[in-house]
Formats: C-alpha cells, structure tokens, sequence
C-alpha cells in the first residue's frame, strides 16, 4: 500500500545545508561534509531550517530508504558538532609489532615474525593518533572513520592458522555511542 511518507530532519544553529542536484552539502564551522544522495524516487529538499526527505506515494522499499537516507543525515549533522572517534587496540601474543603512519597509510612492521610489513589504507579526512599499542581514529563523517578502523582491522586479519591459539592484530575497542 503506497502512502504518502516524509521524514522532517531539524538543522541546528550554526550549520547550513543545501541542495546541488543529487548531493547533499551540509557545512558548519568546523567542517563541510558531502553526501551524494542517488535516489530517484525520493524527493529531497531544504525549506525554512529542515531538511525534508520524502515521498507522495511511497512503497515500503522507499519507506526503508527514507529512513536509512535520515538517519545518514542527522549522522552528518552530529558529525560537524562533535567528532566521531573509534579507539583500537593493537594486540600481539607472540611477536611485538609496530603500527606506524606513512602518510594516507598505516604500515604494520613485524606482524606475525613477517618480513614484509602490511599496510592499511587512511582515507582522507579521518586523523589517526598512534600511541604504542593504542590507536585513536576521529573523523567528523562516520562512514570515513568507520571504514579506516575496518582497514586497519582487515589488515592484520590471519589466515590459515588457528585462530584460537593465534589472536594476534588490531582491533577496535569502542565505537561513537557504545563501548565494545
């Protein structure tokens, strides 16, 4: 049954946000960040310090999309109030490894006695802070810090070993909103 369906996204003092075809820009004072929006079927659009999101006869698929699209959104905003921040632990059992940066990547020295050191890539605008066994990521788009937390996880991830004896790599000890 196809109703008609909007989602109505506050935009707080101090931050901007605007339309340019299928991307969304929403700029405060401490950054700017972009979402390209490629839906068809859905309405988007900036009136009077909301943004609204929505559909005249909206499916339950576009339902879904609508609200997924939302939640993105007021993700964005919280992101240019307060920085989203992943901690990391790095954990070793059997050989001592490094993490160090080399500009847009992470090098990983000695993981498992390998001679050849493991990279994880840093996408740009997310900082990573590396100290000796503790690595903090912060971001203001979570989707950005999100994924370098996963690089970095998917890098020392081991292959054809027992993962029981060997729970050596990085892995990530809290998340923005709850504790791991």
């Amino acid at each position: 049954m196809k109703i008609k369906f909007y989602k109505e996204i506050e935009i707080p003092q101090g931050i901007e946000a605007s339309v340019d075809g299928n991307v969304l820009i929403i700029k405060g004072e401490k950054g700017e960040t972009r979402k390209n929006l490629n839906i068809k079927s859905v309405d988007l659009e900036v009136k009077g310090g909301k943004i609204i999101i929505g559909n005249e006869k909206a499916s339950k698929n576009e339902k879904r999309l609508i609200n997924t699209y939302a939640a993105h959104i007021r993700n964005m905003i919280h992101g240019l109030n307060e920085e989203f921040e992943y901690k990391m632990k790095a954990v070793y059992s059997h050989f001592p490894f490094t993490v160090e940066l080399h500009g847009h990547e992470a090098v990983i020295k000695n993981f498992l006695g390998e001679k050849i050191p493991r990279k994880a890539k840093i996408l740009k605008g997310v900082n990573v802070k590396i100290d000796k066994e503790d690595i903090t990521i912060k971001s203001h788009d979570r989707e950005l810090a999100g994924q370098t937390a996963a690089n970095l996880e998917v890098a020392t991830k081991i292959r054809n070993r027992d993962r029981r004896v060997f729970q050596d790599g990085i892995f990530i000890t809290s998340k923005p909103g709850r504790e791991i």
